[in-house]
Order: structure tokens, then sequence, then C-alpha cells
């Protein structure tokens, strides 16, 4: 076993704690806030002395846009404290088991096929939000579903046909696409790495049922309790922890040490991260950004839907393709661009940015605009 492979899989437990740490981040954020908005009170009461005005009062000013959404959304709404909280460790789990699922999948396919697989995640996430929380998708909205998914998968087609520059030239015709696409799965399914490839497959498509899950949770919590996206994030992140470390110790002790199951061996991880500056480096820069994906991610559950925001987090595809191609790490291929406008395409439709080219389609909902200006209010 190759020393990269070896560092991947030991990593993969490291990985769920990290992102943990990074969502529990968010908690500084909050300290800060409450921090400026204390300050903030003890100046404008300083001024409402000197000049005997009621206006300037802290009740008396609305909140400014861009702090919104570190306020929560108290309209019919009942406060989440107490034993209340330990709600928010059901998405934390469900968060557990999609990441978890996704590394491991990912060490037994391609790079590409776990992308297309992800796909898949808009039309869970479409599919739970009518049944679990009675919303109503129109025939736009799901073409608009179906269009992402098809972006997506074509997206990490190409990506299979020429995964490197040495690879054969890209074919120009569907139907030498289907060719290459056919003669690949047959000779796939006549290796040993079949059933693994398979198994991935699997894996990766259930951490998509997971995650769906857990963002339609998180979307339910939001529209019932006043909660800070910011300290919902924070919730998550010490309830994940938790349960991350805990199930860290007891496999570690259980498989860990055998040294037949690497990836849960809790202390090769750890000795990893601390040894390898790049680890490190990348590590801090990992729970950064987590903590600012979820906060971001949520935010946009509360204005608009989960919905929404599957297909808004599906695009991520788009810019980590134009940062790999920066960095010389993936090679330009038009195929992909067909992949990404149907991506962006569907992503606008959906959100209705765009609309459908044909009249019948065109029609939209009357009630209940999609994208209000302000946050969706839910009886």
């Amino acid at each position: 076993m190759s020393l990269c492979h070896r560092i991947q899989e030991t990593l993969l437990t490291v990985l769920s704690a990290q992102m943990f740490i990074g969502e529990m981040g968010c908690w500084l954020v909050v300290a800060g806030f409450s921090l400026y908005r204390r300050l903030s009170s003890k100046e404008q009461r300083y001024t409402h002395l000197r000049h005997d005005s009621t206006d300037d009062l802290p009740g008396h000013e609305d909140t400014s846009a861009v702090l919104k959404p570190l306020v929560a959304k108290e309209e019919n709404r009942k406060p989440l404290r107490g034993w209340s909280t330990l709600l928010l460790a059901l998405p934390a789990c469900c968060d557990i088991t999609g990441t978890t699922l996704m590394n491991v999948g990912l060490l037994y396919v391609a790079a590409s096929i776990y992308q297309m697989t992800r796909g898949a995640l808009v039309l869970f996430v479409g599919l739970f939000s009518v049944i679990f929380l009675r919303r109503k998708l129109y025939l736009y909205q799901w073409t608009a579903l179906v269009v992402v998914v098809l972006g997506v998968g074509i997206v990490g087609l190409a990506g299979a046909i020429a995964p490197n520059p040495q690879a054969k030239p890209e074919p120009r015709s569907l139907v030498q696409v289907a060719t290459l696409v056919i003669r690949a799965g047959m000779a796939k399914a006549k290796t040993p790495d079949a059933l693994q490839t398979i198994l991935g497959v699997l894996m990766i498509a259930g951490a998509q049922i997971f995650t769906a899950t857990q963002f339609v949770l998180e979307e339910w919590t939001l529209e019932r309790y006043a909660i800070e996206p910011l300290k919902m994030v924070g919730w998550e992140g010490v309830f994940g922890f938790t349960v991350t470390v805990i199930g860290m110790i007891i496999l570690h002790f259980a498989v860990g040490r055998s040294g037949q199951h690497e990836w849960f061996d809790a202390v090769e991880g750890l000795r990893q991260v601390t040894h390898y500056k790049n680890i490190a480096i990348s590590s801090i820069l990992i729970m950064i950004s987590i903590g600012g994906f979820n906060f971001f991610g949520l935010s946009v559950t509360r204005t608009v839907s989960a919905t929404s925001r599957s297909t808004i987090d599906t695009c991520r595809t788009l810019f980590i393709w134009i940062v790999s191609l920066a960095l010389h790490w993936e090679t330009f291929k038009w195929l992909q661009i067909v992949g990404f406008v149907l991506l962006v395409y569907g992503t606008f439709l959906f959100n209705d940015i765009v609309g459908l080219p044909f009249k019948k389609c065109m029609r939209r909902r009357k009630a209940e605009p999609l994208l209000p200006e302000e946050p969706i209010e839910h009886s």
C-alpha cells in the first residue's frame, strides 16, 4: 500500500472530527457578535442621554441587512433552549453518517463517478421536502432538478472518459461517448475491482439520503424555532464532535489497533496531522471553510428552502473545476462545459432566475413566491 493511500485511509475519522471542530468555531463569531451588540447598546444609551432621543435606543433600530443572518427570526417561533437543543443532534448525526460514507466510498471509485453519484442529492432533497415538509414543487422545478442531475452526470462522465492528460482524444459525438461508456463498463465488470466499485457507488448514493435528511431536518427546525443559523451550526458542531470522538475511541480500541482496519486507527490519524506540515495546514483551512460553508448553507435554507440550497450547493463543482484548471490539476474538456451549462441553467431555472423556452411550461405559482426578499414565513 502506498504512503498516499495509507494517509487517505487513516485520516478518514480525523477528517470527520475536523469538520465539527470547524462548525464549533462558529461560537467564536457568536461571542464576537454578542460583544459587538453589547458595546453598541452602551454607545446608543450614551447618545440617548446626551440628545434625549428615543430614536437611538437599541429596540428602535432595525437590524442591518448584513447582520440579519446572525439574528434569530422570532415571529411565531419559540426559542430553542434547554433540552430542545438536542434536536440539533439529529442533523449532526446525519452529517456524520453522510460524510463518512462519502469519504469511504471515494476510496473505491474514481472522482468522476463520485461526482456523478453526488448529483442525486437534489432529487432526494426535493422528494423529502414534498413528503415531510409538505412543499409543492411544480413541473418546471422538477425539470430543473433533473437538468441539474444531468449536468453533474455529464461533468463526471467527461472525467471518466478522459481522466488524465495521457488519455485518448475526447470523443466528438454522442455515439462515440456511448460506445466508450459501454466498453468501459464491460471491461470494469470483468475485473476483481468491479464489486468494490459497486459498493463505493452504493455508499455514496446512500450518503446523499443522509445529507438530504440533514437539509430537510434543518429547514424544519428553522421553521419552528427561533435560532440564529450561526448558533445552529455551532450546536451541530458540539453534538457532532461529541458523537465522533466517542465513535473514534470505541472503533480505535475495537478494530483500529489490529492494523487490519486502518480507517479507524485514530492514533495514526492524529500523528499524521501533527507530523506532516501540509496536512496540518490543510486541516486548519478545512475547518475554517466548513464552518463558513455550513453557516451560509443554513442562511440559504432559512431564507429560501432546503431544495434551493441543494441546487446552489451542487454548483460548487463549477468553482472546483475552475480552480483545478488554474492549478493545472485538470485538463480542459469541452464535454464538461456542456455539463456546467446544464448545471447552472438548472439551478437558475429552479430559483426562478430564468425560464423554460416553452411557453406552456412558463407558468409560475401565483402565491408563495419561491424567492421572496424576506425569509419565508410558514404557518
